[in-house]
């Protein structure tokens, strides 16, 4: 080779090193960034494993009296969803009841008692059949609610994220694998504040049933493993203010106390 092509090979071999090591190769595994960003994870009841979340998707409105304390038809119309971030997620394990920050410009804090269902495996057009073989797990969970800016949003036709999707949102306790505790179609679910009941249901009062609800994001977002799902609550959501405790239960699974501070 020439001593001046040498010289181009070599110029160019360096340049390319240098733009690999400003702008990191597209084929690195783990790509160079500023900064961390925290992952979240649930822990898995029974092993040191931990669950890793990619996405919260809640349904709303899939019990037929809740749907009328709503103001809404609680026929059988096509569910709809929405969905909190992932860092919404605030860990309780079971016999401690955690403090639960009082969230900012809200007047009207509700709680909204829920299982929640987490999927292991993914998938497109998923028949309701086939569906609760994605689920790998299941907890008690609070959908917790600004109501007052949910509704605020609501009334003015604008996305009401605000009043669902913010920091501390989606209190949940410790996953149960479902090889342990099977599925939940049936079985009593309530909210306690300050030891006085204020939900009281049955799962099988869902309008759409965990399945179901599967079934149906399915057709609207690929699943993957990682991906959660609020189920729903019962009727006569209300208000906690600092110093309420809540105590959920849902039968099969570990109930979990949130102190409000």
């Amino acid at each position: 080779m020439a001593s001046e092509e040498r010289r181009k090979v070599l110029k160019s071999s360096v340049a390319l090193a240098a733009g690999a090591a400003l702008y990191g190769s597209a084929r690195a595994d783990t790509p160079a960034t500023p900064f961390t960003v925290a992952a979240t994870f649930i822990p898995i009841a029974g092993t040191t494993q931990q669950f890793p979340v990619r996405r919260i998707y809640c349904i709303g409105r899939n019990y037929a009296a809740h749907a009328r304390e709503m103001g809404s038809d609680p026929t059988r119309e096509p569910p709809f969803f929405f969905q909190k971030p992932t860092d919404a997620v605030q860990l309780v394990p079971p016999g401690v009841t955690v403090d639960h920050p009082y969230p900012s410009l809200t007047r009207n804090y509700h709680y909204e008692i829920e299982l929640v269902a987490a999927l292991g495996n993914g998938g497109r057009d998923v028949s309701p059949e086939r569906a609760l073989d994605l689920v790998y797990g299941y907890t008690v969970g609070l959908d917790m609610t600004r109501r007052d800016l949910q509704r605020a949003m609501g009334d003015e036709k604008k996305p009401w994220e605000i009043g669902k999707s913010f920091d501390h949102a989606a209190p949940m306790g410790m996953l149960q694998p479902a090889a342990k505790t099977g599925s939940f179609t049936k079985g009593a679910i309530w909210l306690k504040v300050n030891g006085e009941t204020k939900q009281s249901a049955n799962l099988d009062q869902m309008i759409w049933s965990v399945a179901e609800q599967v079934s149906h994001l399915s057709k609207a977002f690929e699943l993957a493993p990682g991906d959660i799902i609020y189920s729903g609550t019962p009727e006569n959501v209300g208000p906690v203010v600092r110093g309420d405790v809540m105590l959920g239960h849902i039968d099969g699974l570990p109930d979990i106390s949130v102190r409000v501070v």
